[in-house]
């Protein structure tokens, strides 16, 4: 089964999306249009996961582009430039959403002598060229990921990093999809991932409409599966990694990562090379977004759980130091530590541009 969680429409001039908010009660598709819509479909998680958050992004600002009335490229560049920062606001901690919003004005600017007209159909192509080299990027990640488990193990997941986190196999959760084509058995413990409980909503309902062995546990159970011998592996994805190794995904992942080690299993990071930023050192300079304290007192409650007048803090993501991260897994190799000797290897041209 092939979950599609965004495409352009038929006319070019809009985007249609899964809106994952409303899974797993209901399979609601939206056509968006407007600026304010996509800035929307980001922040709200309407559309999610860094992969394809990128994709959209890209989507989004090619059909914002689509728009620009004039005839001056620099004029076009303006409002695209102006579209692009809006757009990229909508959350400042997944890599992805950044670069695909700067490929497209590169695209713009490397194509800057084409009639207006075309250019605007060149955009729209580039957008769809980043969505089918995610799809291609997905299968290497799994297959890598898949050499390092073996028939029969089970693997603990925190958060979602599957195809409706990304296009077609998924990262973190690819493995589970091309282990079953290739019938090898793989059992999933889905962490439920609190507050927002992508791991329960998301990943069990890919991986159960897939017919994937999957058993959900409360994020405070990690630790007692572990104990009992139940996790061969963890998989979690990324949404972004710092050059040293760090990498920040959903929060609740670090402690994951304490406990396997703790309990002597590997702990596993997969997602594309887009993922990875190559400006930033380590995982302090990584900005963490916050969100609004509803998320934990009443989203996915039939009423409150907490008093109005309770603080909360809620920080989307957190980072993971690399010490505690055996290896981390893109669609170009599996890379180790010291992490920027193997990014350097399998990435040399990225250095090539810091220099």
């Amino acid at each position: 089964m092939e979950l599609i969680n965004v495409r352009l429409s038929a006319g070019g001039n809009s985007i249609i999306i899964l809106n994952q908010t409303r899974l797993p009660g209901k399979t609601e598709y939206k056509e968006l249009c407007t600026a304010e819509e996509f800035y929307h479909a980001i922040y709200s998680l309407e559309v999610r996961g860094a992969p394809c958050i990128g994709i959209f992004a890209a989507y989004a600002l090619a059909v914002l582009c689509g728009r620009i009335d004039t005839g001056s490229f620099e004029e076009f560049r303006s409002q695209l430039i102006r579209y692009k920062n809006y757009l990229n606001s909508a959350r400042p901690t997944a890599v992805n959403l950044g670069k695909m919003l700067n490929r497209i004005e590169s695209h713009a600017v490397t194509h800057k002598n084409l009639p207006i007209d075309k250019l605007k159909k060149e955009l729209l192509s580039e957008a769809v060229s980043i969505h089918e080299e995610d799809k291609q990027m997905c299968f290497k990640i799994s297959d890598y990921g898949l050499s390092l488990v073996k028939d029969g193990d089970s693997i603990l997941t925190h958060c979602n990093a599957g195809p409706l986190a990304t296009s077609r196999y998924g990262t973190a959760q690819g493995p589970f999809f091309l282990a079953k084509e290739r019938g090898i058995s793989l059992k999933a413990y889905c962490d439920e991932t609190r507050p927002l409980l992508q791991g329960a909503r998301i990943t069990t309902y890919e991986l159960s409409k897939s017919g994937i062995d999957c058993t959900l546990i409360c994020d405070s159970m990690a630790s007692m599966v572990m104990k009992q011998g139940l996790i061969d592996a963890v998989f979690v994805g990324c949404d972004r990694v710092a050059v040293n190794g760090d990498a920040a995904n959903k929060i609740g992942t670090s402690g994951v990562a304490v406990l396997a080690k703790y309990y002597g299993i590997p702990f596993y990071v997969l997602g594309p090379s887009s993922t990875i930023d190559f400006s930033c050192r380590t995982g302090d300079d990584i900005e963490i977004e916050y969100r609004d304290s509803s998320e934990i007192k009443s989203l996915f409650f039939s009423g409150p759980v907490a008093l109005p007048e309770v603080k909360c803090i809620n920080p989307s993501f957190d980072v993971t130091p690399n010490e505690l991260i055996t290896a981390i897994v893109t669609e170009r190799g599996i890379c180790r530590a010291p992490y920027e000797d193997s990014f350097r290897k399998l990435f040399p041209e990225q250095f090539t541009k810091l220099l």
